[in-house]
């Protein structure tokens, strides 16, 4: 079974179509990236993955599950991290981990245990009782993540997580995206970050609402005789008709 598979995928918005009859699979602990300039689509097919937002039409299944009616479902199935990373700057680190793992459904029992081991991973021991406001960005970066998987989804979106932060700090993440799909954690990404692209192990590029390629890094860049990533999707992206998403 696939993680994530689309088919003829679709979002409208009156006449306008945000996402164009999309289809692609993602194979179970592969990292996945998902590019495209604001205004391709990516944001709005995400959503759909994420059952936050009902196909127009076309058919999609994340972790085996009916985006379309299963929508409740598949938000409890997988982790999302967001580039806002979503915590309670007015809770603690260690406050923060347990509001987290009980909103995705982990028994008391276990939270407890679960919150002093995340803890000891992320060298936070010190920081437990630290106001997520006081923590450097990449370290909130790091948390954020670290939450969004506590319960060891499937599966887990995220959403240009490295916006804002420093080359170094982004290198740093990448090694815990390694990790969780080391542990077999499906990654599904998006970037702005052409670099990071190379990180992945298979990348689509949307324009216009479309999937305009879809493979590994490096033969994308063999058929297109590119020397980078970023080579690669000026010469994709070049002909997009729209902007804004």
């Amino acid at each position: 079974m696939k993680a994530i598979e689309a088919q003829s995928l679709t979002k409208s918005f009156g006449d306008f179509v945000a996402v164009d009859r999309i289809s692609f699979s993602v194979e179970e602990g592969e990292i996945f990236g998902f590019l495209g300039a604001n205004g391709a689509g990516k944001t709005t097919a995400m959503r759909m993955l994420c059952g936050l937002s009902k196909p127009s039409s076309g058919f999609g299944w994340v972790a085996g599950l009916d985006i379309g009616r299963q929508s409740e479902k598949v938000k409890a199935s997988i982790g999302y991290m967001s580039q806002k990373f979503a915590l309670y700057d007015d809770l603690t680190v260690r406050e923060n981990i347990r509001l987290y793992a009980g909103i995705y459904g982990l028994p008391d029992r276990l939270i407890a245990g679960k919150t002093d081991g995340l803890l000891a991973g992320l060298g936070f021991g010190e920081e437990r009782e630290t106001f997520v406001r006081d923590l450097p960005l990449g370290w909130k970066q790091k948390l954020a993540f670290s939450v969004a998987i506590v319960h060891e989804p499937r599966i887990v979106f995220l959403d240009e997580p490295t916006g804002g932060v420093d080359p170094a700090t982004r290198r740093r993440f990448w090694e815990l995206i390694y990790q969780a799909a080391e542990r077999g954690i499906t990654v599904f990404v998006t970037t702005h970050y052409m670099d990071e692209a190379e990180y992945c192990d298979r990348v689509s590029i949307m324009v216009d609402g479309r999937i305009a390629a879809l493979d590994e890094p490096a033969e994308l860049k063999r058929s297109l005789g590119a020397a980078s990533m970023d080579e690669v999707f000026r010469l994709i992206a070049r002909g997009a008709k729209r902007g804004g998403e």
